[in-house]
């Protein structure tokens, strides 16, 4: 597939992003991670792109941070803070990006595979990958990605997951409202590609509004989020696709959206 440490593919308003280091399991090396740092940087300014799939090439999605490649102190302590800030750069650029984002769990995510996952907005996994923390077991304690986690995942299971360096197959990612979906043998790509065709049918300017909020008031105390939810709900209101949308409605015909 090439030394491009991450890949790109559009179709059809569907960008499609490949961890590329198939013979690391998808590790996280510095530059696979300044490789999708810019490519999420570059489809946030990109208004033909609808949805994106994040997977991983081979057999794996992501074995975490590859040690040896940059996100240990090999390669200098202070280069080594600074790409693992990187990282975690594009766990906040996952969740503001305009588009959702949909992992395709295409086999093992661990560590910070895990964490890149579950930053996503929604989540479809092979039934024989496992997820998991296991970096407990070599001294590590999974710091960036607990933000990420305890977002997602219920706090009991979850810190015996961490404290235990659990790996969990995908009927128990499923129980614990980790993932959306378990998808059939071999089949996580395609049917997260299926998904996003799906949701790509839909205004973007209304999927980017809403996704900014869900994400801005989960933190907000009760009253404050519907606060702000009501100056959303009227900012939607006066959108253009939502006009059209409502007519389109009454009037038994397909929407044509505008973005805007």
């Amino acid at each position: 597939m090439g030394s491009v440490p991450v890949q790109r593919q559009n179709e059809d308003g569907v960008t499609t992003l490949t961890l590329n280091r198939p013979e690391r399991r998808n590790a996280l090396s510095a530059e696979m991670v300044q490789a999708l740092h810019d490519a999420l940087d570059a489809i946030g300014c990109d208004e033909s792109v609808r949805v994106v799939v994040l997977t991983g090439a081979g057999k794996g999605f992501c074995a975490g941070g590859d040690l040896a490649g940059g996100f240990g102190a090999a390669s200098g302590v202070l280069e080594a803070h600074r790409g693992r800030g990187h990282y975690a750069e594009v766990l906040t650029r996952l969740s503001r990006l305009p588009q959702p984002v949909i992992a395709a769990v295409n086999g093992d995510a661990l560590g910070g595979g895990f964490g890149l996952a579950m930053a996503c907005d929604l989540v479809v996994v092979d039934p024989a990958a496992r997820m998991g923390t296991p970096e407990i077991r070599v001294g590590l304690f999974p710091m960036v990605i607990l933000a990420v986690l305890q977002r997602n995942a219920p706090r009991k299971p979850l810190l015996e997951m961490i404290l235990d360096g659990q790996r969990i197959d995908a009927q128990r990612a499923l129980e614990l409202n980790l993932v959306n979906r378990v998808s059939a043998e071999g089949a996580a790509l395609q049917e997260a590609v299926d998904l996003a065709r799906r949701l790509a049918a839909r205004s973007p300017a209304i999927l980017a509004l809403g996704k900014a909020a869900f994400y801005r008031v989960a933190d907000l105390p009760f009253e404050d989020a519907l606060a702000y939810l009501n100056t959303q709900l009227t900012l939607n209101l006066l959108t253009e696709d939502a006009m059209e949308g409502i007519a389109a409605f009454l009037q038994k015909r397909q929407p044509q959206w505008k973005g805007r």
